[in-house]
């Protein structure tokens, strides 16, 4: 049996649009794993979540992102969201998304990432060449298509009934 592929990460900025005149850059840390092909993670500065717990914690100068899905990523990695990597390639042409994660094409050379949860919504503005390179690394380890070829369904099961 060969070894996985590397996993693929990217580090990019996006504008967190905090009003039609405002907006704050920030770090992204975008992840692909061959281990669970399916999926792609996006991972921002945990000064920027917006804690259930405690909804006022957030300093006023600084715009918030909810909260996502429970992860594996802990509050000293940032705030992670989890999702399809079809969702992420979609997006960049197409309005794409239901539930918590929306992507869209925007004016100009950009992708809008849309996330919400009961916290709020947060609307990121991304470089759409930044999620081509990301992506293009991503088929590399992982060929679209063959994404099931990669999938270990007794070791997802197990973490899901974990």
């Amino acid at each position: 049996m060969s070894a996985a592929p590397a996993p693929v990460e990217q580090t990019t900025h996006a504008r967190l649009i905090v009003s039609t005149h405002r907006s704050a850059l920030l770090r992204v840390t975008l992840r692909y794993r061959a281990e669970d092909p399916l999926a792609v993670r996006m991972v921002f500065p945990t000064e920027y979540a917006l804690d259930p717990a405690d909804p006022d914690g957030t300093p006023l100068d600084l715009p918030a992102l909810p909260v996502g899905p429970p992860t594996a990523a802990g509050p000293a990695e940032g705030v992670e969201w989890v999702f399809a990597r079809q969702l992420l390639a979609s997006g960049i042409d197409l309005p794409s998304g239901e539930g918590d994660v929306h992507i869209r094409p925007a004016l100009g050379a950009r992708t809008v990432v849309e996330l919400r949860s009961p916290e709020g919504v947060a609307l990121l503005q991304f470089d759409r060449v930044e999620l081509r390179r990301f992506l293009w690394h991503s088929y590399l380890a992982v060929p679209e298509g063959q994404e099931l070829s990669h999938l270990d369904c007794d070791r997802a099961l197990a973490e899901l009934l974990a």
